[in-house]
């Protein structure tokens, strides 16, 4: 079963200091002004933040999940899935760990002690 909008809603509406945004008809999650989650308008891709440093790594990895943002947003740490190709378990891992890259350090690991999740 693929993974929709509000599979990701459910997780990042979770998480310290996230909040949900429309704009120019998209859904994107923030911690503050920083976008850390990103939805095509037809809810079939989304973009995480991630370090740019390690994407083409992750592309060329699964280059039918991953793909690189338009030319135009590859100055930011930012990288797209297709939903259609990720469970709800990866799901999570790429959800919580594109929050932790934009909160600070300190909220990332207090969540990560209280949850199990490694920061």
């Amino acid at each position: 079963m693929p993974v929709t909008v509000d599979d990701v809603r459910e997780v990042a509406s979770t998480l310290p200091r996230s909040s949900e945004a429309f704009v120019r008809g998209r859904v994107k999650f923030r911690i503050g002004r920083i976008v850390y989650l990103a939805f095509s308008r037809d809810g079939r891709t989304m973009g995480f933040a991630y370090p740019k440093d390690w994407r083409n790594a992750l592309i060329e990895s699964e280059p039918r999940k991953f793909s690189l943002p338009s030319q135009s947003d590859m100055r930011y740490h930012w990288v797209h899935v297709d939903l259609d190709a990720i469970d709800e378990h990866e799901m999570r891992e790429l959800v919580e760990d594109a929050w932790a890259f934009c909160v600070p350090k300190r909220v990332a690991e207090e969540y990560a002690a209280a949850h199990g999740y490694r920061a």
